[in-house]
């Protein structure tokens, strides 16, 4: 059973590289699976864990060989997402040019998330960037 006391939390460490960034939305949709009303955060939170795990690998300026780490969580009803590397970069907004093939996904984030932000990672190594995702409405039930 899930409290707002002791969430439900998933975590996983995947390798820095583009590749990984499909591995890490399977997993969401795997955790959302078992919740209940997970589906209601799914399209979204999919998209924002896929934009800020791409950032990750991008930007980093760790070594390759640094796993990034995702969690998942959900408290009161909206959904966390981390995702934790060893790198000493922050993530900005910043206005990307209308031919710029990057440099959007941090603005979608800022879009979608009901909040997001940057922090130290505990021990001091790196930073991690959150997002929380509010549910979708529930569909409208249809009588004929």
């Amino acid at each position: 059973m899930l409290t707002a006391s002791r969430p439900c939390m998933f975590v996983a460490r995947l390798d820095s590289r583009t590749g990984s960034t499909p591995l890490a939305r399977y997993m969401l949709r795997a955790y959302l699976c078992g919740l209940p009303s997970g589906e209601r955060h799914g399209d979204t939170a999919e998209l924002l864990l896929g934009e800020l795990f791409a950032n990750a690998v991008q930007h980093c300026d760790a070594p390759d060989d640094r796993l990034i780490e995702v969690r998942f969580s959900l408290v009161n009803s909206r959904l966390r997402l981390e995702v934790h590397d060893a790198g000493s970069g922050r993530p900005s907004l910043r206005a990307a040019a209308p031919d710029d093939e990057h440099g959007r996904g941090l603005f979608l984030v800022d879009q979608l998330a009901e909040r997001w932000g940057c922090a130290s990672r505990p021990g001091g190594i790196g930073k991690f960037v959150w997002a929380l995702v509010a549910p979708m409405p529930a569909p409208a039930l249809v009588t004929v």
